[in-house]
């Protein structure tokens, strides 16, 4: 008789062949790494774990091993201040060009000069500009000034001033720190995020190469540190992340346990407060911050969620709902709040004297009240700031360079910050009519790359549940999903710049799966290779082109209409 037939194994269903593309699973990854994946290199790389490059190799160069293994040790801070000390050239190299009060600097510039002077903003003479920039003694006068945006972005620009003067490079100085510094923090953010280096430094070099980022990194607004502050936020936040699972892990031994995942008290975690105070900073600069907030705060809170599961606590929400959720908020809405009444401090400090000291100051002076336990001061910040939202909710006038928030994805409708006509012989014209122009414009193919990236990043969050793409989604929506509200009113594309970081770490991802896993095949690795960096040169090669608007250099009027891709960029 024939030996029976040895019963079949299982074959896996559709859904998990079709999510590995018919490989073979993977082996089980430890818990502890699945908490807290291993970073490529750092401190614990030995001189054993690094052999010599393939590529150097088979182009016959050969480092010292010593010298090897420390590059690769240090690696993950050498190479992203490599990309900074590159974005610091193209931010500070002729940063007083052009010579002139560019868009708003003609408000945020005298702001941040009457703040250092006096702790309030001011009242200008008309001819103010004109007496700055001819060099003449700046026309201070102490008249409180209303203003509708808190304080914070308007000291920092001022510091520039006061190391520099009052002067075109003085006011963008800050500024121009705080961009070279973002794309240091964001090199850094996307290399903890995708346990790569390399990906690391190509988020780095991508956001230095966004024009609007460079654009507004040259000038003296304040949408660039509310950017700034809320990529810090961001980067606090993963590191709070790892922190506390590493916790986590530490207390688990490796081994799952329900009741100890359930029950765990996170301890102590000055990362989420940290982030806190860079929140209330970003509300402190624009009202905008609140969003960031919101978001940052929930994401948090559900990232506690997601560690005790994969714990293996029974009822994660449960656990995060009687344990973390007071010390989050605690954390992030309350360390805000108090870092944004303290940013008003100027204000406070000023005469409540009728006629002096800052706008409003004196409102609550003699007032009778209901809450008299309020101090007479909060009194009167909460009078002021309800006529700041007064005022935002009512700004309507219409402006030649406004635009919808629909079309900033695609870079429907620039900003021009600076326009002239020079002809022949005048600021470096060699044509009969030529143009210098600012334009607030991101780098095309980087932002139209980005929507494709941002299709792919919905995909991996929603169907493959990727906290990466969960968490530059949501760093995304709370820089832009809120201006869907506020259609009607007057606002524009620069807006943009404080979610640009994240376009550029979602284009990093889609890079990340171009280039394939480490454990793809060689042909697979080299064809994705490949295609990430012609990529990458593309978006390089679309800066350049734009450079000269990005920087207000003077080209030929014909090179000018060269680079006005639709009617609308003009």
């Amino acid at each position: 008789m024939p030996s029976p037939r040895p019963p079949l194994e299982a074959s896996p269903g559709w859904r998990e062949r079709l999510s590995r593309f018919g490989r073979p699973g993977r082996a089980p990854v430890p818990l502890t790494e699945r908490l807290v994946p291993p970073m490529p290199d750092g401190p614990r790389v030995t001189p054993r774990d690094v052999p010599q490059s393939p590529l150097l190799l088979r182009l016959g160069l050969s480092l010292p091993q010593g010298l090897w293994w420390f590059l690769c040790r240090w690696s993950g801070w050498l190479g992203p201040i490599a990309v900074a000390l590159f974005a610091a050239v193209l931010r500070f190299v002729h940063l007083g060009q052009p010579n002139a009060i560019i868009f708003d600097e003609t408000y945020y510039a005298k702001d941040a000069y009457a703040l250092w002077h006096g702790g309030y903003e001011i009242n200008w003479p008309e001819d103010a500009n004109a007496q700055i920039m001819s060099g003449a003694a700046v026309p201070y006068r102490p008249m409180a000034s209303y203003v509708v945006h808190p304080p914070v972005g308007k000291w920092i620009i001022g510091a520039g001033e006061q190391l520099f003067g009052m002067n075109p490079f003085g006011w963008r100085f800050s500024v121009a720190l705080l961009g070279t510094l973002s794309v240091l923090m964001l090199a850094r953010i996307a290399r903890r995020m995708f346990r790569s280096t390399l990906l690391g430094c190509v988020a780095g070099l991508l956001l230095a190469v966004d024009g609007l980022h460079l654009v507004l990194s040259r000038a003296a607004l304040l949408d660039l540190v509310v950017m700034f502050w809320t990529v810090a936020a961001f980067g606090f936040l993963l590191l709070d992340r790892d922190r506390t699972r590493a916790r986590l892990a530490a207390a688990l031994g490796g081994v799952e346990n329900a009741e100890l995942a359930q029950r765990l008290r996170l301890g102590w975690r000055p990362y989420r407060i940290a982030a806190g105070v860079c929140i209330g900073l970003t509300c402190a600069t624009k009202w905008s911050g609140l969003y960031v907030m919101a978001a940052f705060g929930l994401m948090s809170v559900l990232w506690d969620v997601g560690a005790r599961r994969l714990a293996g606590a029974p009822r994660p929400y449960a656990a995060v709902l009687t344990r973390d959720v007071l010390p989050a908020f605690v954390s992030v809405v309350l360390v805000s709040t108090a870092t944004y009444v303290a940013s008003w401090w100027g204000w406070f400090a000023s005469s409540n004297a009728p006629g002096q000291g800052g706008w409003g100051r004196d409102w609550a002076v003699g007032r009778t009240t209901d809450y008299p336990w309020i101090p007479e001061g909060l009194r009167a910040l909460w009078h002021y700031h309800s006529t700041v939202y007064e005022f935002h909710t009512n700004l309507h006038d219409p402006h030649v360079y406004q635009s919808n928030p629909w079309s900033w994805l695609v870079l429907g409708r620039p900003v021009s910050f600076y326009y002239e006509s020079p002809k022949r012989g005048e600021a470096g014209c060699t044509a009969a009519d030529c143009a210098r122009e600012v334009l607030g414009i991101g780098t095309p193919l980087l932002w139209w790359a980005a929507v494709v990236a941002l299709v792919y990043c919905l995909w991996r969050w929603a169907f493959r549940r990727d906290w990466r793409a969960g968490a530059l989604l949501c760093g995304l929506a709370a820089g832009y999903l809120p201006w869907f509200l506020y259609q009607e009113r007057t606002i524009f594309l620069f807006y943009a710049v404080v979610f640009v970081p994240f376009l550029v770490l979602a284009v990093t991802m889609l890079i990340g799966a171009l280039i394939g896993p480490a454990g793809a095949s060689r042909d697979r690795r080299i064809i994705g290779s490949a295609a990430a960096g012609l990529l990458v040169l593309m978006i390089v090669w679309n800066f350049l082109y734009f450079y000269p608007l990005f920087t207000g250099q003077t080209i030929p009027l014909d090179d000018w209409r060269a680079r006005m891709w639709f009617n609308s960029w003009v």
